[in-house]
């Protein structure tokens, strides 16, 4: 059975594969996470991690379909011999049952007979957390909230893409550094702090010259995420208009939480995870001061990789 579910509500999309009569159901799982940089994939055998490995992106909103094919065919060579008797994959972009259809078909090939499930990558988030109910926020490249309660009911915010939305991100961070430097070029200001460290990551010496290296194809959502480690660098170090985007950036991803927690009638928990949102002590803690002053107490830092979530999704699958 293919199951490809998604965050739209819709019913999941199914059609019949066969069954494998190797393996006990559960017995053998892949866990994936695919991002915008990477795939991660971790073989479970009787719930336990017995491999792990990455290769490169798998998301077709990152790559061609053949360099995701490519890449989905390297990680099953390292970890998917034998029977499987589940592949369940988290990636982002998962947004409708076409969506999930889609990246089902290209893991197909490699798991034949398997029980195929597909969601948003926030699913994973959420289980890795502990929890069955609650909301999860991912704060990485991009951002997201999504939760589920007690009755089934889903949720989300925010998970638009860069081009419309992806408050609290890295990318957003980093997008937020360029526009404070043209800001103080256009104000006739020399270069700060942060416009130094900025111009020295991108090998220029001319704020104007960030203007068409922003719109380069050379660069992209992925090189933009990356310089949001000097706007954390910066802030630590004093600099009083990073330390105010990474409180804004908190409060952004605090404000997607509590929409999705009034929507599903809870109360908690919301666990923050992703690169920025498990590693910046900072954003963690406006993340904390703005959900505490909404009312909200059980807030959680992820502690493990989301695709570690996989054998609890698996367990609670209908």
């Amino acid at each position: 059975m293919t199951n490809s579910d998604n965050l739209s509500g819709a019913a999941p999309v199914s059609s019949s594969t066969g069954a494998s009569g190797d393996a006990r159901p559960n017995d053998v799982v892949i866990g994936l996470d695919i991002g915008g940089t990477k795939t991660r994939g971790v073989r479970f055998e009787h719930g336990k991690p017995v491999a792990d490995q990455s290769v490169g992106s798998a998301n077709v909103q990152n790559v061609s379909r053949a360099e995701a094919a490519a890449h989905l065919a390297e990680l099953f060579a390292k970890i998917g011999r034998g029977p499987v008797a589940q592949v369940y994959a988290g990636a982002g972009g998962i947004d409708t049952d076409e969506d999930a259809a889609a990246l089902a078909a290209l893991i197909e090939p490699h798991a034949p007979g398997a029980r195929i499930t597909v969601v948003h990558d926030s699913r994973l988030l959420l289980a890795a957390g502990g929890a069955s109910t609650g909301v999860a926020v991912i704060a990485g490249t991009g951002s997201a909230a999504w939760g589920a309660n007690g009755d089934g009911d889903e949720a989300r915010a925010g998970g638009w893409g860069y081009l419309l939305g992806d408050e609290g991100s890295g990318y957003w961070l980093g997008r937020e550094a360029v526009r404070h430097s043209l800001r103080r070029m256009n104000q006739g200001r020399e270069p700060d702090e942060l416009t130094r460290a900025l111009l020295d990551s991108c090998h220029t010496d001319d704020p104007n010259k960030l203007i068409a290296l922003f719109h380069s194809p050379d660069t992209g959502r992925r090189f933009w995420a990356q310089q949001a480690r000097l706007v954390v660098e910066a802030a630590d170090a004093g600099h009083s208009v990073s330390r105010d985007l990474i409180d804004q950036a908190g409060k952004d991803l605090a404000d997607m939480a509590a929409q999705v927690l009034r929507q599903l009638g809870l109360d908690g928990p919301v666990i923050l995870g992703s690169g920025l949102g498990m590693n910046v002590v900072r954003l963690q803690e406006s993340f904390r001061k703005h959900l505490a002053a909404a009312g909200v107490s059980d807030v959680r830092i992820l502690a493990q990789d989301p695709v570690f979530g996989v054998p609890l999704l698996v367990r609670d699958q209908p």
